[in-house]
């Protein structure tokens, strides 16, 4: 470790790895994510070296719980961060892949979720991937058949949780890291997983990259040009996507209007669908799925009722919007009112790229769980209780107002929750007669997947309310603080 106490103010790498980093003084603490190898522990030795980082400096070890070697890995890791005088953590983390999960996705995912509970505003983490990286990474991207998103590479800067994430070393040959690390005599650990070729990252790095290199001995710098220019030019794809998918996108519900959305030619389509899938956090669909969702969903007949079925999500139609719907409860794909399933208008999309979004959250304080096998259940309302957690994870509460039920007759009342069976109606205040809510839902253009998940209130046996939608003349008041209104939440 002798190398450890040395300072490495008169390195060239040094002063023009300073330079590229985004950490002045309103950071508050930084980062650096190290596995113990030879990039992260140069990384670390250079901002060790940084007395205005000292107090902010933070290293950071993940176990994925993947490896034998983990704990000594760790515990090398803790020395040398203590040698350098910087403090330690060790996150531990499950990186077990899931169904349409590659090891490596998995184990990305894992470390990067746990590294995000880390940030907070104004929060750096720095990772210590090189131009080599770059190269492999544009590489993989092009094999696959990436667009522009992939072939940019991985960006210097992104935002990351609360905080950001940079790459300071992205732009540095691999051979200077190196170099830098036998200069200053520094100790790393080498992880015998790296020269496995199961993996595709692996069988680039040590079968393909140094034959390319035989024949283009700059690749790696080229190649990394190539990406920031495919970075550039993402820039303006983007910037005319945000423009055309304005138009279209409807923010209360996160569907797009179809109408407005054939009025642009296929490319601009294109664009508006990925645009559209990563404003609701969706990993980007293939071009095959996008194509699909324009010539089965969006350009299906009007009395059609397509629906492209993923990985817990599904594409579909009504009127004139097009839907993304979680399936999240376990329940079926909702099929409109008198179609059965297994109707060919129902299309399995399983095995593409379609994945939940990460973070899902659930639930509140004060909610009553009514989610059992996910099937509609009626329950009563807890006397006293403020919310209530239905059998489609939607949150039900009763708020304060002064229209809608009398809050003495809420009450005194034994409130029940139910779900449709068929065949309700109510008589609604300023109308004449009943209403089926079928023909209420139909009016209000509330598809037909949704109805039967709207709970339905009664008071001492009574239909009182139609969740937050409409409350029967029978019950509604407007009195001044003395009544109670009720509000949805998905």
């Amino acid at each position: 470790m002798k190398g450890e106490r040395q300072k490495a103010k008169a390195s060239p790498l040094f002063e023009g790895i300073i330079s590229r980093l985004d950490l002045g003084n309103q950071r508050q603490k930084v980062y650096v994510a190290y596995s113990g190898g030879v990039d992260s522990h140069v990384l670390l030795h250079l901002c060790a070296s940084t007395p205005r980082l000292k107090d902010k400096l933070r290293a950071v070890y993940v176990d994925h719980g993947l490896q034998a070697e983990a704990e000594s890995w760790a515990e090398h890791c803790e020395k040398t961060a203590n040698d350098l005088g910087v403090e330690f953590l060790t996150l531990r983390v499950n990186a077990q892949a899931l169904p349409g999960e590659s090891p490596e996705e998995a184990a990305r995912n894992a470390r990067y979720a746990a590294l995000k509970s880390l940030m907070k505003v104004d929060d750096a983490l720095l990772l210590a991937q090189h131009r080599e990286d770059q190269l492999e990474t544009v590489l993989l991207q092009l094999f696959r058949g990436s667009g522009l998103p992939g072939l940019s590479g991985m960006p210097e800067r992104q935002a990351f949780g609360a905080g950001v994430m940079l790459r300071p070393l992205l732009n540095t040959p691999k051979q200077a890291i190196s170099d830098y690390a036998q200069a200053y005599q520094l100790s790393w650990v080498e992880d015998p997983s790296n020269q496995s070729n199961d993996y595709d990252r692996n069988f680039l790095r040590n079968a393909v990259v140094p034959l390319l290199k035989q024949r283009w001995l700059a690749i790696d710098k080229t190649v990394a040009r190539s990406a920031k220019h495919c970075a550039d030019a993402l820039v303006l794809v983007e910037e005319v996507a945000e423009e055309l998918f304005v138009e279209v996108f409807n923010p209360a519900d996160t569907t797009l209007c179809i109408s407005r959305l054939t009025e642009h030619h296929l490319h601009q389509q294109q664009l508006i669908i990925r645009r559209w899938f990563r404003s609701i956090g969706l990993k980007m669909p293939a071009q095959a799925v996008v194509g699909r969702i324009l010539s089965q969903v969006v350009a299906a007949a009007a009395q059609r009722d397509p629906v492209l079925s993923g990985q817990g999500y599904s594409i579909r139609r009504y009127r004139d919007k097009l839907y993304c719907l979680t399936n999240l409860s376990g329940t079926d794909l909702h099929l409109p009112e008198g179609r059965q399933a297994g109707k060919p208008d129902v299309t399995n999309l399983s095995g593409t790229d379609l994945h939940l979004p990460e973070g899902r959250q659930a639930g509140k304080p004060d909610v009553t769980n009514l989610s059992g096998a996910g099937l509609p259940q009626d329950a009563f309302w807890p006397v006293g209780q403020t919310s209530i957690k239905t059998a489609y994870n939607q949150i039900l509460s009763c708020v304060p107002s002064s229209k809608g039920m009398l809050r003495e007759q809420w009450a005194g009342a034994k409130v029940e929750i139910r779900f449709r069976r068929g065949g309700e109606k109510v008589c609604l205040p300023g109308r004449q007669g009943h209403h089926s809510l079928k023909n209420l839902f139909q009016e209000a253009g509330i598809p037909p997947w949704e109805r039967d998940r709207i709970p339905l209130i009664y008071l001492d046996d009574r239909l009182a309310a139609v969740a937050d939608k409409w409350i029967s003349a029978e019950f509604y008041h407007e009195e001044t603080n003395g009544c109670v209104s009720l509000l949805l939440q998905s």
